[in-house]
């Protein structure tokens, strides 16, 4: 049986993976998580989320899929915002029930009579945010490069200039690998080893730089476990 997992982007779906990976590592006496295939919406819309169910649906019997997932970012919504989109979505595809809170399956079934079981997860730090607003949250080492952006952000809204929370800590993160966690040797070949544009390299060579214990991870993990 296959667990499929939507997923926004590119960089979602290697981050994720990342923490399906430690999870198989440190979680004992408990069979290892399998993420079978990563579904990416590259950038979100009600048309492309039910795009994606519709594939699936088509596929659900073929690729005898018994688990689905579906992670993208809570931005600047509330959890019942989103879940509000995430159920319109599914309504459209699936014959199912209808979900209450992330974390938590619910059972669908397509037309052809296939059923399958599905929960979501809204990508977040402290309620808010996207990927990146949770990689600055877990950063493993010092970050004075990113960290002097806080400074900077003071000094733009001083001068009556608005800085989106969202692309700020996209600019931090951005900091963050090519500065603060480069090395002088991979900082000759930066676009390739240090930024998000190649987040596969980075998530490959340097899972370090991340804290994968931080209590911002709880969630996310609680999520993988359904899984099992």
């Amino acid at each position: 049986m296959s667990n499929i997992v939507i997923v926004e982007s590119k960089n979602d779906a290697i981050f994720m993976q990342a923490m399906v990976e430690k999870l198989n590592c440190d979680i004992q006496l408990e069979p290892p998580i399998y993420i079978d295939d990563y579904e990416t919406l590259e950038g979100l819309s009600e048309t492309k989320l039910v795009t994606t169910l519709k594939a699936l649906e088509a596929d659900l019997q073929k690729r005898d899929i018994e688990k689905i997932g579906i992670i993208i970012d809570v931005d600047n919504y509330s959890d019942p915002e989103r879940l509000q989109f995430v159920n319109k979505c599914i309504q459209k595809v699936f014959e199912a029930e209808t979900l209450s809170r992330t974390k938590q399956f619910i059972d669908i079934c397509g037309d052809n009579g296939t059923k399958a079981k599905l929960a979501c997860y809204f990508t977040n730090f402290e309620g808010q945010g996207e990927l990146e607003t949770l990689l600055k949250a877990i950063k493993a080492i010092e970050s004075p490069h990113a960290d002097c952006l806080d400074s900077w952000k003071t000094c733009i809204e001083n001068q009556g200039k608005e800085i989106n929370q969202k692309h700020f800590d996209k600019f931090w993160v951005s900091i963050y690998l090519r500065y603060d966690t480069c090395s002088n040797q991979d900082r000759k070949q930066a676009e390739k080893k240090c930024s998000m544009s190649r987040f596969d390299y980075v998530m490959e060579h340097k899972k370090d730089i991340w804290d994968w214990d931080n209590p911002a991870l709880d969630d996310l993990k609680e999520f993988f476990k359904l899984f099992c």
